[in-house]
Protein backbone atom coordinates (compact mmCIF):
# COMPACT_ATOMS: atom_id res chain seq x y z
CA UNK A 1 0.00 0.00 0.00
CA UNK A 2 1.52 3.45 -0.26
CA UNK A 3 3.05 4.14 3.03
CA UNK A 4 4.61 7.39 2.26
CA UNK A 5 4.61 9.42 5.69
CA UNK A 6 1.34 11.88 5.75
CA UNK A 7 0.11 14.14 8.29
CA UNK A 8 -2.65 15.88 10.42
CA UNK A 9 -5.91 14.26 11.73
CA UNK A 10 -6.44 11.26 10.46
CA UNK A 11 -3.35 10.71 8.82
CA UNK A 12 -1.88 9.70 11.48
CA UNK A 13 -3.46 6.28 11.55
CA UNK A 14 -2.43 6.00 7.53
CA UNK A 15 1.00 6.45 9.23
CA UNK A 16 1.21 3.61 11.28
CA UNK A 17 -0.59 1.11 8.64
CA UNK A 18 2.04 0.31 6.80
CA UNK A 19 5.49 -1.92 6.39
CA UNK A 20 8.89 0.17 6.47
CA UNK A 21 11.84 -0.95 5.84
CA UNK A 22 14.23 0.98 8.32
CA UNK A 23 17.67 1.67 6.61
CA UNK A 24 19.47 1.90 3.44
CA UNK A 25 23.47 2.00 3.06
CA UNK A 26 25.75 3.21 0.84
CA UNK A 27 30.31 3.24 0.83
CA UNK A 28 32.25 4.53 -1.22
CA UNK A 29 35.91 3.98 -1.37
CA UNK A 30 38.82 5.40 -3.84
CA UNK A 31 37.13 8.53 -5.07
CA UNK A 32 37.94 11.86 -4.16
CA UNK A 33 34.64 13.01 -4.40
CA UNK A 34 33.72 10.27 -2.06
CA UNK A 35 30.87 12.37 0.04
CA UNK A 36 29.84 13.75 -3.13
CA UNK A 37 29.00 10.26 -4.53
CA UNK A 38 27.82 9.06 -1.30
CA UNK A 39 25.07 11.68 -1.21
CA UNK A 40 24.10 11.04 -4.74
CA UNK A 41 23.27 7.32 -3.99
CA UNK A 42 21.53 8.21 -0.63
CA UNK A 43 18.68 10.12 -3.06
CA UNK A 44 18.29 6.87 -4.89
CA UNK A 45 17.58 4.98 -1.72
CA UNK A 46 15.67 7.66 -0.26
CA UNK A 47 12.54 5.07 -0.14
CA UNK A 48 14.13 3.27 2.52
CA UNK A 49 14.11 5.96 5.13
CA UNK A 50 12.63 9.25 5.18
CA UNK A 51 13.45 10.14 8.85
CA UNK A 52 16.84 10.86 9.43
CA UNK A 53 20.47 10.95 6.71
CA UNK A 54 23.93 11.13 7.75
CA UNK A 55 27.39 10.83 5.88
CA UNK A 56 30.93 9.77 7.06
CA UNK A 57 33.78 10.66 5.11
CA UNK A 58 37.47 10.87 5.24
CA UNK A 59 40.92 9.42 4.66
CA UNK A 60 43.16 7.43 7.35
CA UNK A 61 43.14 8.99 10.81
CA UNK A 62 40.28 11.84 9.91
CA UNK A 63 36.91 10.79 9.37
CA UNK A 64 33.90 13.73 9.44
CA UNK A 65 30.02 13.06 10.04
CA UNK A 66 26.93 14.63 9.24
CA UNK A 67 23.86 13.40 10.12
CA UNK A 68 20.36 14.74 11.16
CA UNK A 69 16.28 14.28 10.96
CA UNK A 70 15.27 14.99 7.59
CA UNK A 71 15.22 13.90 4.24
CA UNK A 72 18.95 13.81 2.22
CA UNK A 73 18.50 16.99 0.41
CA UNK A 74 17.51 18.60 4.19
CA UNK A 75 21.16 17.53 6.43
CA UNK A 76 23.26 16.88 3.32
CA UNK A 77 23.52 20.30 1.88
CA UNK A 78 26.42 22.15 -0.57
CA UNK A 79 27.99 23.31 2.08
CA UNK A 80 28.14 20.49 4.56
CA UNK A 81 29.63 18.22 1.22
CA UNK A 82 32.37 20.83 0.85
CA UNK A 83 33.56 20.13 4.62
CA UNK A 84 33.66 16.33 3.84
CA UNK A 85 36.82 15.52 1.95
CA UNK A 86 38.17 12.02 1.75
CA UNK A 87 38.24 9.17 -0.57
CA UNK A 88 36.56 7.12 1.85
CA UNK A 89 32.38 7.72 3.00
CA UNK A 90 29.53 5.54 3.79
CA UNK A 91 25.79 7.00 3.48
CA UNK A 92 22.71 5.84 5.68
CA UNK A 93 19.14 6.39 5.61
CA UNK A 94 17.08 5.57 7.96
CA UNK A 95 13.02 4.96 9.82
CA UNK A 96 12.99 5.69 13.49
CA UNK A 97 10.15 3.44 14.57
CA UNK A 98 9.45 5.05 17.77
CA UNK A 99 10.94 8.45 19.65
CA UNK A 100 11.25 12.51 19.90
CA UNK A 101 12.68 14.58 17.63
CA UNK A 102 15.99 14.32 19.74
CA UNK A 103 15.84 10.96 19.97
CA UNK A 104 15.72 10.56 16.42
CA UNK A 105 18.55 12.91 16.06
CA UNK A 106 20.57 11.41 18.03
CA UNK A 107 20.20 7.57 16.99
CA UNK A 108 20.58 8.77 13.01
CA UNK A 109 23.76 6.77 11.38
CA UNK A 110 26.29 6.66 10.59
CA UNK A 111 27.44 6.62 14.10
CA UNK A 112 30.78 7.69 14.22
CA UNK A 113 33.37 6.94 17.24
CA UNK A 114 37.36 7.50 17.78
CA UNK A 115 38.62 4.65 20.00
CA UNK A 116 42.27 2.66 20.62
CA UNK A 117 41.98 1.62 16.98
CA UNK A 118 41.12 4.85 15.32
CA UNK A 119 37.69 6.51 13.84
CA UNK A 120 35.39 3.95 13.30
CA UNK A 121 31.93 4.62 11.63
CA UNK A 122 28.91 2.19 10.91
CA UNK A 123 25.67 1.93 8.95
CA UNK A 124 23.26 -0.79 9.70
CA UNK A 125 20.51 -1.52 8.01
CA UNK A 126 18.91 -4.41 9.78
CA UNK A 127 17.81 -5.73 13.76
CA UNK A 128 19.89 -7.26 16.35
CA UNK A 129 17.80 -9.79 18.34
CA UNK A 130 19.53 -9.77 21.14
CA UNK A 131 20.86 -6.50 21.39
CA UNK A 132 19.52 -6.05 24.63
CA UNK A 133 21.70 -9.08 26.40
CA UNK A 134 25.03 -7.36 24.66
CA UNK A 135 23.87 -3.77 25.83
CA UNK A 136 23.76 -5.04 29.49
CA UNK A 137 27.21 -6.99 29.18
CA UNK A 138 28.87 -4.55 27.89
CA UNK A 139 27.41 -1.48 29.93
CA UNK A 140 28.46 -3.84 33.14
CA UNK A 141 31.97 -3.91 31.83
CA UNK A 142 31.78 0.07 31.42
CA UNK A 143 30.46 0.96 28.09
CA UNK A 144 28.09 3.94 27.99
CA UNK A 145 25.43 4.52 25.12
CA UNK A 146 24.68 7.24 23.87
CA UNK A 147 21.46 6.40 21.29
CA UNK A 148 18.90 3.44 21.27
CA UNK A 149 19.86 2.15 18.36
CA UNK A 150 21.27 -1.54 18.10
CA UNK A 151 23.97 -0.24 15.94
CA UNK A 152 25.50 1.17 18.88
CA UNK A 153 26.30 -2.37 20.45
CA UNK A 154 28.32 -3.53 17.22
CA UNK A 155 30.19 0.14 17.67
CA UNK A 156 30.80 -0.87 20.87
CA UNK A 157 31.95 -4.28 20.28
CA UNK A 158 34.31 -3.31 17.66
CA UNK A 159 35.79 -0.55 19.82
CA UNK A 160 36.21 -2.95 23.08
CA UNK A 161 38.20 -6.06 20.66
CA UNK A 162 41.62 -6.39 19.56
CA UNK A 163 43.48 -6.41 16.39
CA UNK A 164 42.79 -5.76 13.27
CA UNK A 165 39.65 -3.75 12.26
CA UNK A 166 38.79 -6.89 10.25
CA UNK A 167 39.70 -9.06 13.14
CA UNK A 168 37.67 -6.91 15.21
CA UNK A 169 34.80 -6.77 13.07
CA UNK A 170 35.21 -11.08 12.72
CA UNK A 171 35.41 -10.83 16.79
CA UNK A 172 32.32 -8.39 17.37
CA UNK A 173 30.08 -10.25 14.92
CA UNK A 174 30.55 -13.16 16.32
CA UNK A 175 28.71 -12.01 19.34
CA UNK A 176 25.41 -10.93 17.26
CA UNK A 177 22.75 -12.63 16.31
CA UNK A 178 20.04 -11.25 13.36
CA UNK A 179 19.58 -9.07 10.58
CA UNK A 180 22.75 -7.02 9.46
CA UNK A 181 23.95 -5.18 6.20
CA UNK A 182 27.00 -2.40 7.00
CA UNK A 183 28.96 -0.18 5.77
CA UNK A 184 32.18 0.46 7.70
CA UNK A 185 34.71 2.98 7.73
CA UNK A 186 37.53 2.75 9.38
CA UNK A 187 41.67 1.80 8.95
CA UNK A 188 41.22 4.44 5.57
CA UNK A 189 39.38 0.72 4.26
CA UNK A 190 36.07 0.30 3.48
CA UNK A 191 34.05 -2.98 4.62
CA UNK A 192 31.02 -4.26 3.99
CA UNK A 193 29.82 -7.15 5.94
CA UNK A 194 26.14 -9.80 5.55
CA UNK A 195 25.05 -11.57 8.23
CA UNK A 196 25.30 -14.94 7.84
CA UNK A 197 21.49 -15.37 7.06
CA UNK A 198 21.90 -12.80 4.52
CA UNK A 199 18.53 -11.22 5.42
CA UNK A 200 18.97 -7.73 3.99
CA UNK A 201 20.47 -7.00 0.44
CA UNK A 202 24.06 -5.25 -0.12
CA UNK A 203 25.45 -5.34 -3.72
CA UNK A 204 29.41 -4.51 -4.74
CA UNK A 205 29.47 -2.49 -7.38
CA UNK A 206 32.67 -0.46 -9.12
CA UNK A 207 32.99 3.24 -10.80
CA UNK A 208 33.57 3.42 -14.60
CA UNK A 209 33.64 5.74 -17.12
CA UNK A 210 33.91 9.76 -16.39
CA UNK A 211 37.46 9.84 -14.88
CA UNK A 212 35.33 8.26 -12.13
CA UNK A 213 37.19 4.84 -10.38
CA UNK A 214 36.59 3.71 -7.18
CA UNK A 215 33.99 1.09 -5.69
CA UNK A 216 30.85 1.19 -4.12
CA UNK A 217 28.50 -0.51 -1.68
CA UNK A 218 24.59 0.11 -1.16
CA UNK A 219 21.27 -1.82 -0.45
CA UNK A 220 19.84 -1.74 -4.07
CA UNK A 221 21.47 -1.58 -7.54
CA UNK A 222 19.32 1.55 -8.14
CA UNK A 223 21.85 3.70 -6.44
CA UNK A 224 24.54 2.28 -9.03
CA UNK A 225 22.66 4.03 -11.81
CA UNK A 226 22.52 7.20 -10.80
CA UNK A 227 26.27 7.49 -9.88
CA UNK A 228 27.56 5.99 -12.99
CA UNK A 229 28.51 2.38 -11.30
CA UNK A 230 28.31 -1.20 -12.69
CA UNK A 231 27.02 -3.61 -10.55
CA UNK A 232 29.69 -6.43 -9.64
CA UNK A 233 27.49 -8.82 -7.22
CA UNK A 234 25.86 -9.39 -4.26
CA UNK A 235 27.81 -9.23 -0.78
CA UNK A 236 27.64 -12.97 0.09
CA UNK A 237 25.47 -13.65 3.57
CA UNK A 238 27.85 -14.33 5.83
CA UNK A 239 30.73 -12.62 3.67
CA UNK A 240 33.19 -9.74 4.52
CA UNK A 241 34.10 -7.52 1.89
CA UNK A 242 37.22 -5.20 2.66
CA UNK A 243 38.11 -2.77 0.11
CA UNK A 244 41.36 -1.12 -0.02
CA UNK A 245 44.47 0.46 -2.57
CA UNK A 246 44.94 -3.17 -3.64
CA UNK A 247 41.07 -3.73 -4.49
CA UNK A 248 38.65 -6.05 -2.80
CA UNK A 249 39.17 -8.94 -0.66
CA UNK A 250 36.77 -11.01 0.33
CA UNK A 251 36.83 -12.98 3.96
CA UNK A 252 34.06 -14.95 5.49
CA UNK A 253 32.49 -14.35 9.10
CA UNK A 254 33.22 -17.36 11.89
CA UNK A 255 29.68 -18.05 12.84
CA UNK A 256 28.33 -18.84 9.47
CA UNK A 257 27.99 -22.72 8.88
CA UNK A 258 24.45 -24.48 9.52
CA UNK A 259 22.66 -20.87 9.33
CA UNK A 260 19.91 -21.36 6.99
CA UNK A 261 19.78 -18.54 3.78
CA UNK A 262 16.79 -15.66 4.79
CA UNK A 263 16.45 -13.73 2.09
CA UNK A 264 13.81 -10.95 3.15
CA UNK A 265 10.79 -11.89 0.83
CA UNK A 266 9.36 -8.79 1.47
CA UNK A 267 12.09 -6.97 -0.61
CA UNK A 268 10.33 -8.06 -3.77
CA UNK A 269 7.08 -7.30 -2.71
CA UNK A 270 7.63 -3.66 -1.38
CA UNK A 271 10.53 -1.88 -0.26
CA UNK A 272 13.09 -2.63 -3.18
CA UNK A 273 12.56 -0.26 -6.26
CA UNK A 274 11.38 -1.59 -9.03
CA UNK A 275 14.31 -0.99 -11.15
CA UNK A 276 16.92 -2.73 -8.60
CA UNK A 277 17.97 -5.83 -8.62
CA UNK A 278 17.45 -7.68 -5.83
CA UNK A 279 18.57 -11.44 -4.84
CA UNK A 280 19.37 -12.49 -8.40
CA UNK A 281 15.98 -10.86 -9.86
CA UNK A 282 14.73 -7.60 -11.16
CA UNK A 283 12.19 -6.70 -8.59
CA UNK A 284 9.33 -5.11 -11.30
CA UNK A 285 9.84 -8.97 -12.81
CA UNK A 286 9.12 -10.19 -9.73
CA UNK A 287 6.16 -7.58 -9.14
CA UNK A 288 4.63 -8.42 -12.48
CA UNK A 289 4.95 -12.12 -11.65
CA UNK A 290 3.09 -11.90 -8.43
CA UNK A 291 0.34 -9.88 -10.27
CA UNK A 292 0.09 -13.19 -12.99
CA UNK A 293 0.03 -15.46 -10.01
CA UNK A 294 -2.76 -13.39 -7.87
CA UNK A 295 -5.18 -13.42 -11.10
CA UNK A 296 -4.68 -17.49 -11.44
CA UNK A 297 -5.43 -17.46 -7.47
CA UNK A 298 -7.94 -15.14 -7.08
CA UNK A 299 -9.94 -14.32 -10.64
CA UNK A 300 -13.39 -11.88 -10.66
CA UNK A 301 -15.19 -10.23 -12.99
CA UNK A 302 -14.25 -6.92 -13.83
CA UNK A 303 -14.02 -3.98 -15.96
CA UNK A 304 -10.88 -2.08 -14.83
CA UNK A 305 -7.52 -2.96 -12.64
CA UNK A 306 -6.07 -0.06 -10.69
CA UNK A 307 -2.95 0.07 -8.48
CA UNK A 308 -2.56 1.70 -5.52
CA UNK A 309 0.82 3.71 -6.48
CA UNK A 310 3.36 3.50 -6.23
CA UNK A 311 4.67 -0.10 -4.77
CA UNK A 312 1.03 -1.77 -6.64
CA UNK A 313 1.68 -0.63 -10.03
CA UNK A 314 3.89 -3.86 -11.04
CA UNK A 315 1.67 -6.07 -9.75
CA UNK A 316 -1.58 -4.50 -11.07
CA UNK A 317 0.28 -4.70 -14.53
CA UNK A 318 0.78 -8.54 -14.16
CA UNK A 319 -2.55 -8.84 -12.74
CA UNK A 320 -4.38 -7.23 -15.76
CA UNK A 321 -2.16 -8.92 -18.22
CA UNK A 322 -3.01 -12.47 -16.93
CA UNK A 323 -6.48 -11.42 -16.52
CA UNK A 324 -6.77 -9.88 -20.01
CA UNK A 325 -8.48 -7.21 -18.04
CA UNK A 326 -7.47 -3.72 -18.90
CA UNK A 327 -4.79 -1.97 -16.77
CA UNK A 328 -5.75 2.09 -15.87
CA UNK A 329 -3.99 4.12 -13.21
CA UNK A 330 -7.04 5.36 -11.32
CA UNK A 331 -5.78 6.99 -8.67
CA UNK A 332 -3.09 10.27 -9.04
CA UNK A 333 -0.59 10.37 -6.57
CA UNK A 334 0.25 13.87 -4.94
CA UNK A 335 4.57 13.21 -5.34
CA UNK A 336 4.82 16.66 -3.33
CA UNK A 337 3.53 15.51 0.64
CA UNK A 338 5.16 17.90 3.01
CA UNK A 339 3.87 18.38 7.02
CA UNK A 340 0.70 20.59 6.61
CA UNK A 341 -0.10 22.16 9.79
CA UNK A 342 -3.76 22.81 8.96
CA UNK A 343 -6.00 20.35 10.94
CA UNK A 344 -9.04 19.60 8.51
CA UNK A 345 -12.20 19.70 9.34
CA UNK A 346 -13.69 16.47 10.91
CA UNK A 347 -15.84 16.02 7.77
CA UNK A 348 -13.44 16.04 5.50
CA UNK A 349 -13.22 12.41 4.75
CA UNK A 350 -10.09 10.48 4.47
CA UNK A 351 -8.25 13.66 4.71
CA UNK A 352 -4.90 11.79 5.20
CA UNK A 353 -5.19 9.74 1.95
CA UNK A 354 -6.12 11.76 0.09
CA UNK A 355 -3.08 14.37 0.81
CA UNK A 356 -1.73 11.50 -0.96
CA UNK A 357 -4.18 9.53 -3.76
CA UNK A 358 -7.13 11.41 -5.37
CA UNK A 359 -9.06 8.88 -7.57
CA UNK A 360 -10.02 9.35 -11.45
CA UNK A 361 -13.69 9.41 -11.53
CA UNK A 362 -13.72 8.63 -15.29
CA UNK A 363 -11.70 5.45 -14.87
CA UNK A 364 -13.90 4.41 -11.99
CA UNK A 365 -17.25 5.81 -12.70
CA UNK A 366 -20.31 2.36 -13.25
CA UNK A 367 -17.05 -0.17 -13.73
CA UNK A 368 -16.09 -3.07 -11.43
CA UNK A 369 -12.96 -2.54 -10.11
CA UNK A 370 -10.01 -4.33 -9.37
CA UNK A 371 -8.13 -2.37 -7.15
CA UNK A 372 -4.64 -4.43 -6.42
CA UNK A 373 -1.88 -3.72 -3.59
CA UNK A 374 1.33 -4.80 -2.48
CA UNK A 375 0.13 -5.87 1.44
CA UNK A 376 -3.05 -5.15 4.14
CA UNK A 377 -1.78 -4.44 7.34
CA UNK A 378 -4.32 -2.66 9.88
CA UNK A 379 -6.94 -2.40 7.35
CA UNK A 380 -7.33 1.29 8.10
CA UNK A 381 -5.50 3.12 4.94
CA UNK A 382 -7.49 0.23 2.42
CA UNK A 383 -10.51 0.63 3.93
CA UNK A 384 -10.25 4.62 3.19
CA UNK A 385 -9.13 3.69 -0.28
CA UNK A 386 -11.72 1.45 -0.69
CA UNK A 387 -14.55 4.79 0.33
CA UNK A 388 -12.58 6.42 -1.81
CA UNK A 389 -13.16 4.42 -4.90
CA UNK A 390 -16.75 4.20 -4.20
CA UNK A 391 -17.30 7.51 -3.52
CA UNK A 392 -16.52 8.21 -7.35
CA UNK A 393 -19.16 5.49 -8.49
CA UNK A 394 -17.73 2.43 -8.74
CA UNK A 395 -20.20 0.00 -9.31
CA UNK A 396 -17.86 -2.98 -7.65
CA UNK A 397 -14.57 -3.04 -5.77
CA UNK A 398 -12.64 -5.81 -5.22
CA UNK A 399 -9.17 -5.59 -3.18
CA UNK A 400 -6.25 -7.49 -4.28
CA UNK A 401 -3.07 -8.21 -1.96
CA UNK A 402 -0.25 -9.45 -3.72
CA UNK A 403 1.28 -11.09 -0.88
CA UNK A 404 -0.06 -13.58 1.84
CA UNK A 405 -1.88 -12.37 5.06
CA UNK A 406 0.22 -9.99 7.60
CA UNK A 407 -0.22 -12.58 10.37
CA UNK A 408 3.14 -11.69 12.27
CA UNK A 409 5.69 -8.99 12.94
CA UNK A 410 9.25 -8.49 12.09
CA UNK A 411 12.23 -8.47 14.60
CA UNK A 412 14.72 -8.17 11.34
CA UNK A 413 14.49 -4.74 10.63
CA UNK A 414 11.54 -3.56 9.30
CA UNK A 415 8.72 -1.48 11.11
CA UNK A 416 5.74 -3.45 11.63
CA UNK A 417 3.05 -3.22 13.61
CA UNK A 418 2.51 -5.95 17.05
CA UNK A 419 0.53 -9.56 16.09
CA UNK A 420 -2.89 -7.92 18.17
CA UNK A 421 -2.85 -5.07 15.80
CA UNK A 422 -2.52 -6.82 12.73
CA UNK A 423 -5.67 -7.35 11.03
CA UNK A 424 -4.80 -10.61 9.30
CA UNK A 425 -3.98 -12.17 12.69
CA UNK A 426 -7.18 -11.61 14.45
CA UNK A 427 -9.84 -11.43 11.49
CA UNK A 428 -11.07 -13.91 8.49
CA UNK A 429 -10.46 -13.00 5.08
CA UNK A 430 -14.70 -12.46 4.81
CA UNK A 431 -14.13 -10.18 7.67
CA UNK A 432 -11.55 -8.46 6.50
CA UNK A 433 -13.61 -7.75 3.11
CA UNK A 434 -16.06 -6.22 5.35
CA UNK A 435 -14.40 -4.27 7.86
CA UNK A 436 -12.65 -2.33 4.62
CA UNK A 437 -16.08 -2.22 2.51
CA UNK A 438 -14.78 -4.44 -0.57
CA UNK A 439 -17.21 -6.43 -2.28
CA UNK A 440 -14.34 -9.27 -2.09
CA UNK A 441 -10.67 -10.04 -0.90
CA UNK A 442 -8.36 -12.22 -2.63
CA UNK A 443 -4.68 -12.47 -1.30
CA UNK A 444 -1.68 -14.36 -3.10
CA UNK A 445 -1.02 -17.56 -1.18
CA UNK A 446 2.58 -18.45 0.22
CA UNK A 447 3.02 -21.44 -2.45
CA UNK A 448 2.27 -18.42 -4.70
CA UNK A 449 4.44 -15.73 -3.55
CA UNK A 450 7.75 -18.42 -3.83
CA UNK A 451 6.85 -19.79 -7.37
CA UNK A 452 6.24 -16.36 -8.29
CA UNK A 453 9.69 -14.86 -6.99
CA UNK A 454 11.42 -17.77 -8.40
CA UNK A 455 9.82 -18.12 -11.35
CA UNK A 456 8.41 -21.33 -10.38
CA UNK A 457 5.35 -22.62 -12.70
CA UNK A 458 2.81 -23.54 -9.68
CA UNK A 459 2.59 -26.83 -11.64
CA UNK A 460 5.47 -28.15 -9.26
CA UNK A 461 4.25 -29.99 -5.77
CA UNK A 462 3.96 -28.01 -2.11
CA UNK A 463 7.38 -29.95 -0.95
CA UNK A 464 9.05 -28.63 -4.00
CA UNK A 465 7.69 -24.65 -3.78
CA UNK A 466 8.43 -25.36 0.00
CA UNK A 467 11.87 -26.60 -0.87
CA UNK A 468 12.41 -23.85 -2.76
CA UNK A 469 11.52 -21.19 -0.64
CA UNK A 470 14.11 -22.05 1.82
CA UNK A 471 16.40 -19.47 0.66
CA UNK A 472 14.10 -16.69 1.71
CA UNK A 473 12.44 -15.47 4.78
CA UNK A 474 8.30 -14.82 4.66
CA UNK A 475 8.34 -15.11 8.75
CA UNK A 476 5.39 -11.60 8.57
CA UNK A 477 3.46 -14.65 6.74
CA UNK A 478 4.37 -17.62 8.25
CA UNK A 479 5.34 -16.93 11.51
CA UNK A 480 8.70 -19.36 10.98
CA UNK A 481 11.15 -17.19 11.83
CA UNK A 482 14.74 -18.46 10.34
CA UNK A 483 16.42 -16.65 12.81
CA UNK A 484 16.00 -17.43 16.16
CA UNK A 485 14.57 -14.36 18.08
CA UNK A 486 13.82 -16.01 21.85
CA UNK A 487 12.25 -13.70 24.32
CA UNK A 488 11.77 -10.83 21.83
CA UNK A 489 8.91 -12.97 20.09
CA UNK A 490 6.75 -10.75 22.77
CA UNK A 491 7.18 -7.64 21.54
CA UNK A 492 8.23 -5.64 18.50
CA UNK A 493 11.39 -4.22 18.57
Amino acid sequence: MSHDPCTAGDARDDERDGMRDRCGVVGVYGNREAANLAYLAMYALQHRGQESAGIVAGDGEVLRRIAGVGLVADIVTERALEALPGSVAIGHVRYATAGSEQDKARDAQPLLVRCQAGPIAVGHNGNLVNADVLKAQLEERGSIFQTSSDTEVIVHLVATSHGTMLERLKKSLRQVRGAYSLTVAGDGRLYGVRDPSGVRPLVLGELNGEGRSGFVLASETCAFDLIGAKTVREVEPGEIVMIDERGVHSHRLDNVDGLPSAACIFEHVYFARPDSRVFGRFVHEARKALGRQLAREAPVPADVVIPVPDSGVYAAMGFADEARVPFDMGFVRNHYVGRTFIEPEQRIRNFGVKLKLNPVKSIIEGKRVVVVDDSLVRGTTSKKIVEMVRGVGAAEVHLRISAPPTTHPCFYGIDTPTREELIAARMSVADIARFVGADSIGYLSREGLHAAVRDLSTDESSAAIAAHASGYCDACFSGDYPISIGGHAARRR
